[in-house]
């Protein structure tokens, strides 16, 4: 079973991922809203972390080989 690609693109992932660590770094928050920012965080950064996985892929099997020459 194939996980399904995520609907935000890295670049959206990224940007939210770096406003929720400045909520988190400003403070002020309660425990609750601390966990519920980190665990969106963690998803957010598994987000980052499927497109660099992929885009390191294509980069991969674009590339030529010693093989090929």
């Amino acid at each position: 079973m194939t996980t399904p690609e995520p609907t935000q693109t890295y670049e959206q992932a990224r940007e939210e991922l770096a406003d929720v660590v400045r909520k988190l770094e400003a403070g002020g928050l309660t425990l609750e809203e601390s966990l519920t920012l980190w665990e969106r965080g963690e998803q957010l950064a598994e987000t980052c972390q499927h497109w660099l996985d992929r885009a390191r892929e294509r980069l991969a099997a674009a590339a030529p080989t010693d093989a090929q020459a």
